[in-house]
């Protein structure tokens, strides 16, 4: 047998395995970039409070014209969302939030609550950490209403329910574990300058 032909049976299957591992590579990675782009749904539970809960600022919101009152800021928070990655470092969801409960606590013992709730669009800028760990902050706009239940005590006093169209912006941290995601995130709604709402949840989803 000529050296030739001695040579050319070892050549040929290393060319076969560098393009066997070329063609694997390439799908791996078209496979990583595909992960992520795309549709993805999610939701969560958590907590919310104020970011100011003194009394004259809660009174300013509904026109109570009179701070004489407690106020207990802590409750449920749900929250739903969908989304689409258009690559590794962005991507815009749309949400409902469902804040909770406000309950005002009048010195004779009666109660008016304030039930707030929130939709809207933001714009979310990613930054992968690795495989599974990425940080995120978003921005964007909402809708929101907010009932309130009851006068203070005091049936002379007409309190008003309030809605707008004001910014929301967070942050958080997700673990991407395809085709789930687990995510922890922090969003303030900016109602207005005298009634901010923080949110601290956490989400699970599913990446189409």
């Amino acid at each position: 047998m000529s050296k030739s032909r001695l040579l050319a049976a070892p050549l040929a299957t290393v060319s076969f395995a560098a393009l066997a591992l070329a063609l694997a590579l390439s799908g791996h990675a078209q496979a990583a970039g595909n992960a992520n782009e795309g549709l993805y749904i999610g939701a969560g539970t958590g907590f919310s409070s104020l970011e100011n809960d003194d009394s004259d600022e809660a009174g300013d919101f509904i026109e109570s014209g009179s701070d004489d009152f407690d106020v207990d800021d802590d409750d449920n928070v749900y929250k739903a969302f969908v989304g689409y990655q258009y690559n590794p470092y962005f991507a815009t969801e749309a949400f409902y939030t469902d804040l909770g409960t406000v309950q005002l606590k009048g010195n004779d013992f009666s109660n008016t609550d304030l039930e707030s709730k929130a939709y809207g669009v933001n714009v979310v800028g990613i930054l992968p950490i690795g495989q599974y760990f990425s940080l995120f902050a978003k921005a964007g706009m909402a809708k929101w209403e907010t009932d309130v239940d009851g006068n203070l005590g005091n049936s002379s006093v007409d309190l008003k329910d309030n809605d707008g169209f004001d910014p929301v912006y967070g942050a958080g941290a997700q673990v991407n574990l395809d085709p789930f995601l687990i995510r922890a995130e922090y969003e303030r709604y900016d109602f207005d300058s005298d009634y901010q709402v923080d949110a601290f949840t956490a989400s699970v989803g599913y990446k189409f």
